[in-house]
């Protein structure tokens, strides 16, 4: 999906999902219901906001920070399946499903986040027809992802897959002013996400470093030359 739909969805969503929009479309009691049931949670680096196989009882909207969804494989090596990011909602599938989560969520920062029990989430969307459509949205966008991925992984080397997460990284979390991507990963979650050894990610990441294409410092990474990293990975943004 090109970057200004993506973004387009996820500011609506931040429109529709907010105090004063559901302030101004629901009736009294239905809003007060809402303010009373939602939760403010703290989570520190590294802390788990649910299991993979936990029972969902609501869904958390993420405020600041960032967290990752992962799912245990074999020999017990997780497999990052997505980022989140400030403003993004999780745990709403699996409930919509109504079926245990499927991936563990991990804070990968300090986190803020709103929480809202499972059965007032779920009355809202019966009741609040802009919600249901934009959430509908974001079903639609994830799904896309997930396919995505899927071509990702299959028909991509090693390098072009490094070359493309990297941006799209950049693009999903931002920078911070000096122009790092908004996350430090280990070397061996970045093989993780790219689907290769971490050995095989060290020397990728070299690699891009000797070419002039990303900066290096510790865990983090910046990217110096998007056009080339563009045309290594095959990616259209």
């Amino acid at each position: 999906m090109p970057q200004e739909q993506q973004i387009a969805i996820e500011e609506r969503f931040a429109k529709i999902f907010n105090d004063e929009s559901f302030r101004e479309r629901l009736n009294t009691e239905d809003f007060e219901k809402y303010i009373n049931a939602k939760k403010k949670f703290s989570f520190g680096k590294h802390d788990v906001i649910f299991e993979d196989g936990e029972t969902p009882k609501g869904v958390f909207v993420l405020e600041k920070g960032a967290a990752k969804l992962s799912k245990s494989g074999a020999f017990g090596k997780d497999q990052i399946l997505r980022f989140i990011k400030e403003g993004d909602i999780i745990g709403y599938r699996s409930l919509l499903c109504g079926e245990n989560f499927q991936a563990k969520a991990e804070a990968m920062t300090d986190i803020e986040a709103t929480f809202l029990p499972a059965d007032v989430f779920m009355y809202l969307l019966e009741v609040d027809s802009q919600l249901s459509f934009v959430m509908l949205q974001k079903i639609s966008y994830e799904l896309g992802e997930s396919s995505n991925t899927i071509t990702f992984l299959a028909q991509k080397t090693v390098r072009e897959r490094l070359a493309e997460i990297l941006l799209l990284l950049e693009q999903k979390l931002g920078t911070d002013p000096e122009g790092f991507i908004k996350i430090s990963l280990t070397r061996e979650e970045i093989a993780n996400i790219i689907g290769t050894a971490t050995e095989s990610a060290i020397r990728l990441i070299s690699e891009f470093k000797g070419d002039h294409l990303i900066e290096v410092d510790g865990r983090n990474i910046k990217i110096l030359n998007h056009e080339k990293l563009m045309k290594l990975g095959h990616v259209v943004l």
